[in-house]
């Protein structure tokens, strides 16, 4: 995964209180007849909403071979992670379930990531629900939960996109901090990274990739300590985003259990 932060951010009207607040936009529904109705989008969320220096340490793009040895490490430090999960990306969900209850089970919050991580923005609307519904039902399939919480590959949203989640009754959440290891950052520009952020003592919802052995092993074990000694609470995205509830109510249907 990429980031694509400036593009995301390019199609923003204004950015207010972490809330990237998107056009106004219409909205073509059909119901034998073709109506152009005005619908304002659902608010995608980049920031914290409760005071204090908390930090959301967010991973991205699993399950993957090195998400146990993540979670295993956030545990013996006292920390709880959000996880925004694929169903066919790096690895198929379904052949990670063990991981993915360890991961649930140890108390880290699960955001759905999409299906396959596609760009949402060149799908059909048809092609993005299902994107949406897939994930949520696999998700469902292990856990029994269906996420509250979904954030769009790459920062890729637009008004249209953030409507069709809140439709599953989802809330879009991206970040404020980008760790850049999915972009060719090394583990040292990482780690300086995050330095600069702390000196701000601003609250950051921080991008990572669970996929990047250099995260795993180098990058959150360094941060981890130094954001502690800096003051910073760690939170997960449903208590920095204060919406309630990390998952979904009722959950609904199940995936079929195979990739």
């Amino acid at each position: 995964m990429f980031s694509t932060t400036s593009r995301f951010l390019a199609i923003a009207t204004f950015l207010v209180s972490g809330v990237l607040a998107l056009p106004t936009l219409p909205t073509l529904e059909t119901n034998g007849t073709s109506a152009l109705l005005e619908q304002r989008a659902q608010a995608v969320y980049t920031t914290c909403r409760i005071p204090g220096k908390v930090v959301a340490l967010t991973f991205d793009d699993g399950p993957y071979v090195y998400e146990t040895t993540l979670v295993n490490y956030l545990n013996s430090q006292g920390v709880k992670a959000t996880f925004f999960l694929n169903g066919n990306n790096y690895d198929c969900i379904y052949g990670q379930a063990a991981s993915v209850k360890h991961l649930y089970s140890s108390g880290h919050e699960i955001g759905s990531h999409t299906w396959d991580h596609p760009e949402l923005t060149s799908l059909s609307n048809a092609q993005i629900t299902s994107e949406l519904t897939r994930i949520n039902q696999a998700i469902v399939y292990i856990l029994g939960v269906k996420p509250r919480y979904f954030r769009p590959p790459y920062g890729d949203i637009n008004g249209n996109i953030a409507n069709l989640v809140a439709a599953q009754g989802q809330i879009p959440v991206t970040w404020n901090f980008d760790s850049g290891d999915s972009v060719g950052a090394t583990t040292a520009q990482s780690i300086t990274s995050y330095q600069n952020w702390i000196k701000t003592g601003k609250s950051l919802i921080a991008l990572n990739h669970e996929t990047e052995p250099g995260t795993v092993n180098t990058v959150v074990k360094t941060v981890v300590p130094l954001l502690k000694a800096a003051g910073y609470r760690f939170v997960t995205i449903s208590q920095c985003l204060n919406l309630g509830s990390s998952y979904v109510t009722p959950a609904g249907p199940k995936g079929p259990g195979h990739c």
